[in-house]
């Protein structure tokens, strides 16, 4: 085959692959096992840019690379397919969401594909597929049946509890959550209650339960919103506001695993920066809940939580979240206004917003006093929106004296601020020392160890506080008011929530007439007709939030095909969990915390043998887009025609960036000289006369004011040169544009390098590089960017450079682009200490992850094999093994053409590094005389000191540089030089 052509070669290698199932691995094998991960995708409708499959890349090198090391290896592919952009687009156009879903998964499997990645597609995986979310509501049920009991450690059946209420009623029962939701009872008293009082004092036990919850909600798009789902107080999607509102909520019991998820983080191998993610979210903290009384509310008291009991002399005032549950109890008459407008204002503030911004002072007096429980001092309670209902208490106590934010809000609404250590210094800021000796009441003169034992007995001596261990998580909403979600397997009969029987699962989503929430504000199954279950009995009318399907879809993997069991017991205890998991950091919170929660909870069930889901984790860095820019004379307008024809206004004049940085600080008169120029330049090239002004109430020399710079396509600029044609074209408002160009008549664009984005026209489809430079190319290219992990800039510029080493390979096996020519020759010793040099270099990067050197290896090894003349197998044969995992179609079809099966390169041997070959039979020595260095010589690799002494006095070096004096000393430092001292 002549030349080079990756199009059909990769064409030919893509259909073979698929036909022949080359990828799809085995569940029971005697090789090693090995699973490789990419983070479920969401099949958007743009489908796939070139920033998206850089991890993907990465993971198909190693999925590649482990299969010549001799591993059993498991890559899948699947695509996490409920979500609100479906939605969203389904409620614009009528269409079911479920056939936008399959479009935007045509699209992305093509484009995947097309890249060559080596997925076992047989094990291909949908969440809006009922055989997929059956096991998610599945794992619901289990959910919804289980409680957690401290004193085991571990997530129970309910029957072990209901058990317990059996003998002892609730007397001794330590489970996670809060206590002051449950009700005592006797075991009397539990023999008496009636089915619905039973599941009534069960409720609050259960793992997924049902509870009043502060959300986001959006009424614009009629659901709860996700914190990641809101910006500024508006949603992500269509920018409608969002507000907190309690609403009934299904909740999952995570923070009954906060100690357990702390825990595990110490025993997985993934990047610092998310483990300490992680331990922040979860935010474990040691400290004691204290009760403060209420002036004239005897029966109101507010808890709080502190990490600091030891300052609460310096408590002098208390604030509350907006949304606390006492505020309008506390509220007096003459506050109600106040208090209210500063209510309303929070609610349209996510949580995210509120915890993030640490400069805004605000609050609102509620007009009530509480009793500091140990001076028994009068101080003010405020409400405050960095105070959150669901964190903690839902109160603070505030010490300004030791906390900033609260040293800040005291001095704006002028609160008293009290020392409480004498090492203390509070003029200008909060102290939060903890040194030094206290100064008040019980723990004067007490240090802080001292004080703290005082004050958490005291504490519990009088029934007022305790000490406890607390953490920030919260639990996990989980119900959605959308449509294209997992409906909840929950039914309800006279107003009690009952879980559906597993044997009718799945409960499929029926199908309505519209994809917006009822008239009545029901969300959209609530236009379900007649869908009851078993006919009688209303559902759930939530759906799952979208990270329920992806919490457990490794698993699946595993035995997709498994009809009896969400995965199969042994295909389960052969993966075991993902070795090598690659994806976004932006996860940390969310989907990887959700998953290790749901690990857990399986492996508590007996039903996963792993401890945790994902051993090894990388974040692959993003692909920044690199913009290109047109610049548009902000005032142009002049006229163009002779004197005989009809005038009119000039249309949009863009001036070349090159030719406008040159005009960059000129004076006035330059400026004025510039313009016509441009004038002149403009009416040459367009063959009318045209005049340039610059409006003159802007005063000024900087170019820039006169220039307004407009991002383009870069798909019509190629090496910075716009296509002015092209440009034309794009948009109907520039068919007439004008344009002053460089003296050589190109229009050289601006550039920026930005987060690639559709708004700034730099996202650049794959599907046009592999069409012109072959998948291998972009796959090699991708790599090359940079360390995986990092931030780079995309410059297509580059993808020449890569293309061309892939030709210049090519033709060690095809000298000249002329017919296969590879010879069973002996290799040299210089060919094959680079060959061995290579196979060193490529599996240390690639066991390290560093695929960019790998690829520059790579190059280096074909310039010395080219250099070289080498066309022998003995050295070409291997050089295919090391490049197939970064170019398989390549690598395939010259393994084929060097005699072996079609498409068996993946079954190859990786080849074997040979330390011998890299021996060297001469070293280099310099020679110096003195510590000068005069010359350098070559000796045997094995030649001795003495050897080398004897060389150098044989030569004529001592005659040339030793200025006739006799040598007093040869120093040899064997391999590296020589010294002869004089």
């Amino acid at each position: 085959m002549p030349g080079y052509h990756p199009q059909d070669i990769e064409k030919k290698w893509q259909a073979h692959w698929k036909d022949q199932q080359t990828f799809k691995a085995d569940n029971a094998s005697d090789k090693p096992k090995y699973y490789v991960l990419d983070m479920f995708p969401y099949p958007s409708g743009a489908g796939l840019h070139v920033g998206h499959p850089l991890g993907y890349i990465a993971s198909d090198i190693v999925s590649r690379y482990k299969r010549l090391r001799g591993f059993n290896v498991l890559h899948p592919m699947g695509f996490d397919s409920f979500g609100l952009p479906a939605e969203q687009y389904a409620i614009q156009t009528g269409q079911h969401p479920a056939i936008t879903t399959e479009q935007n998964i045509d699209t992305y499997i093509r484009q995947l594909n097309s890249l060559g990645f080596s997925y076992d597609w047989s094990r291909e995986v949908r969440t809006s597929d009922p055989a997929y979310y059956k096991w998610t509501q599945w794992i619901f049920l289990k959910l919804f049946n289980s409680w957690y009991n401290l004193d085991t450690n571990k997530a129970e059946p309910l029957k072990t509890l209901l058990e317990k209420f059996e003998q002892n009623g609730s007397e001794g029962i330590r489970a996670a959550g809060d206590d002051e939701e449950r009700h005592s009872f006797t075991a009397g008293q539990w023999q008496s209650f009636t089915e619905k009082q039973r599941l009534q004092a069960v409720h609050p036990y259960r793992l997924a339960y049902q509870q009043d919850t502060y959300v986001n909600w959006c009424p614009g798009l009629g659901t709860v919103l996700s914190n990641d789902e809101v910006k500024d107080g508006l949603s992500e999607r269509g920018g409608f506001p969002v507000e907190r509102r309690l609403m009934p909520q299904w909740n999952l019991r995570i923070t009954a695993y906060a100690d357990r998820l702390l825990q595990g983080l110490d025993t997985l191998d993934w990047p610092d920066a998310v483990k300490e993610m992680q331990r922040n979210w979860i935010g474990k903290s040691i400290g004691a809940e204290v009760t403060f009384a209420v002036q004239g509310h005897e029966q109101a008291q507010i808890k709080v939580y502190t990490t600091r009991v030891d300052t609460i002399y310096g408590a002098t005032f208390l604030v509350l979240a907006p949304e606390h549950e006492l505020v309008q109890e506390l509220t007096t008459p003459e506050q109600q206004a106040e208090i209210q407008d500063y209510i309303d204002a929070t609610k349209r503030r996510s949580e995210r917003d509120r915890m993030a911004d640490t400069k805004t002072v605000s609050g609102a007096f509620t007009g009530s006093y509480a009793l500091n429980p140990f001076s028994n001092e009068p101080i003010q309670i405020w409400i405050a929106d960095y105070v959150l209902a669901g964190y903690g208490t839902g109160a603070v106590m505030a010490v300004p004296s030791g906390d900033q934010r609260d040293y800040v809000f005291a001095k704006h609404f002028q609160l008293p601020i009290t020392q409480v250590v004498d090492a203390q210094q509070i003029d200008e800021q909060a102290d939060p020392t903890k040194d030094g000796l206290y100064l008040h009441g019980l723990i004067k003169g007490q240090n802080y160890q001292q004080a703290t034992q005082t004050l958490i007995g005291e504490l519990e001596q009088r029934g007022i506080g305790k000490g406890k261990t607390n953490f920030r998580i919260r639990d996990a909403i989980f119900g959605r008011q959308r449509y294209w979600g997992e409906p909840i397997p929950i039914y309800y009969k006279e107003g009690t929530a009952y879980g559906v029987a597993e044997a009718d699962l799945p409960l499929v989503l029926p199908e309505i007439d519209e994809y917006k929430p009822t008239e009545t504000g029901e969300p959209p199954l609530g236009r379900a007709k007649d869908w009851k279950y078993k006919g009688l009995y209303e559902y759930e009318l939530s759906t799952m939030p979208g990270w329920a399907g992806s919490s457990w879809y490794y698993l699946r993997y595993m035995d997709p095909q498994n009809t009896g069991r969400f995965v199969g017991e042994e295909a389960e205890q052969y993966w075991q969990q993902v070795d090598l998991y690659m994806g976004g950091a932006e996860h940390a919170t969310g989907h990887l915390l959700y998953s290790r929660f749901w690990h857990l909870f399986l492996k508590d069930l007996g039903v996963v043998s792993a401890p945790e889901p994902f051993q090894k984790l990388i974040n692959q860095g993003m692909i920044l887009g690199r913009s290109n820019f047109v610049y548009r004379l902000a005032d142009s307008g002049g006229v163009i025609g002779d004197a005989t024809a009809e005038n009119y206004h000039t249309p949009s004049i863009f001036i070349s960036s090159a030719l406008k940085n040159s005009l960059q600080g000129l004076d006035d008169v330059r400026l004025t000289d510039a313009m016509k120029m441009i004038s002149a330049k403009l009416s040459k090239q367009t063959g009318h006369q045209v005049s340039v002004y610059m409006d003159d109430h802007k005063k000024t020399n900087n170019i820039d004011d006169y220039v307004t710079p407009l991002h383009v396509d870069v798909n019509i600029v190629e090496n910075d040169v716009l296509d002015v044609e092209a440009f034309r074209n794009w948009r109907e408002e520039y068919a007439n544009a004008e344009f002053i160009l460089e003296d050589n008549d190109t229009y050289v664009v601006g550039v920026e390098v930005e987060k690639m984005s559709k708004s700034k026209y730099n996202v650049v489809n794959p599907d046009t590089l592999i069409e012109r430079y072959g998948a291998d190319a972009l796959r090699l290219y991708e790599m090359f960017l940079g360390p995986l992990e990092q931030y780079k800039p995309w410059n297509t510029n580059g993808m020449s450079g890569v293309a061309g080493f892939l030709k210049k390979l090519w033709r060690l096996y095809h000298p000249q682009d002329g017919t296969f020519a590879v010879t069973d020759t002996a290799a040299t010793p210089q060919e094959l200490k680079a060959l061995h040099k290579a196979i060193r270099k490529v599996e240390e990067d690639i066991e390290k992850f560093s695929f960019n050197t790998t690829v520059s290896a790579l190059m280096i090894t074909v310039n010395e094999l080219t250099a070289l003349d080498c066309h022998k197998r003995a050295i070409l044969e291997p050089l295919v093994l090391l490049l197939s995992p970064y170019a398989p179609h390549l690598a395939e079809e010259l393994w084929q053409q060097l005699g072996h099966p079609a498409g068996s390169i993946s079954h190859a041997q990786y080849p074997e590094f040979r330390e011998e070959y890299l021996v060297e039979d001469t070293v280099n020595y310099p020679v110096a005389i003195n510590g000068k260095v005069r010359e350098t010589l070559q000796f045997p690799a094995t030649a001795t000191a003495q050897d080398i002494e004897a060389a150098v006095r044989a030569s004529d070096f001592l005659s040339r540089f030793a200025e006739g004096k006799e040598p007093k000393k040869f120093i040899v430092v064997p391999g590296r030089m020589v010294n002869v001292v004089v």
